[in-house]
């Protein structure tokens, strides 16, 4: 337990603290802890560890990787890849949006995505496989990457960072949802040109809403 409160320290202002220590006094004060009070507890603790990292997320300066490549992985998709920079190497998952699956590995998630497009789980398994390739295509040139080096919840045990990537003076993520090829869907910080996450995620969705018009990739089906 006291790990996470190390945790919450460096992300969390002092009065959340003091709530979340007063909650610990109260439920350990009692005779015997019942299972729902330890519960409520450790939910407790583990919701303000996650808004904590955000908001702590929130306060880091972006940081700016140039002449970055493409690294292709069997485990790439469209909106998360590994990335070389100079000689380091890490996994990036795109801020702002969410592409098709292109495998069944996440039965739940593919069934959500073609929920949202309105599709079968087949035709979505393709969008995925497509939008993987064009986040390849795109990228075949050096490209430029914005990060915070805030931790994405990765799929294996290796920690993904989110990040916006640009390409040919171009968002990846503007490009993929403008080509019906992901949903506005995601982590949303303000950008480092100080635009405010809300105001760009309408602009996303105007253009999430001029794909399905003109019924392109996912929205073709």
């Amino acid at each position: 337990m006291s790990a996470v409160f190390d945790l919450l320290a460096d992300a969390w202002p002092a009065a959340a603290l003091m709530a979340v220590g007063q909650l610990f006094r109260s439920a350990s004060s009692q005779p015997m802890l019942t299972t729902r009070s330890c519960q409520s507890v450790v939910i407790a603790l583990m919701l303000l560890l996650v808004v904590g990292q955000s908001h702590a997320a929130e306060r880091r300066a972006w940081v700016t990787l140039t002449n970055c490549q493409y690294v292709a992985t069997k485990a790439g998709d469209g909106d998360s890849f590994r990335v070389r920079s100079g000689t380091n190497e890490f996994s990036l998952r795109l801020y702002y949006v969410d592409a098709p699956e292109a495998t069944l590995t996440y039965p739940e998630r593919v069934r959500l995505q073609s929920e949202h497009f309105g599709i079968t789980l087949d035709a979505t398994l393709k969008a995925g496989a497509r939008a993987r390739e064009r986040t390849q295509e795109l990228l075949r040139e050096p490209f430029v990457v914005r990060t915070r080096w805030a931790s994405a919840a990765g799929r294996g045990r290796e920690t993904r960072y989110y990040g916006i990537v640009e390409v040919g003076g171009k968002s990846l993520a503007e490009v993929l949802v403008s080509e019906g090829l992901a949903q506005t869907k995601g982590v949303a910080p303000n950008l480092p040109s100080g635009e405010k996450a809300n105001a760009y995620m309408g602009r996303l969705e105007d253009l999430e809403r001029e794909a399905r018009q003109k019924r392109l990739g996912a929205w073709a089906s």
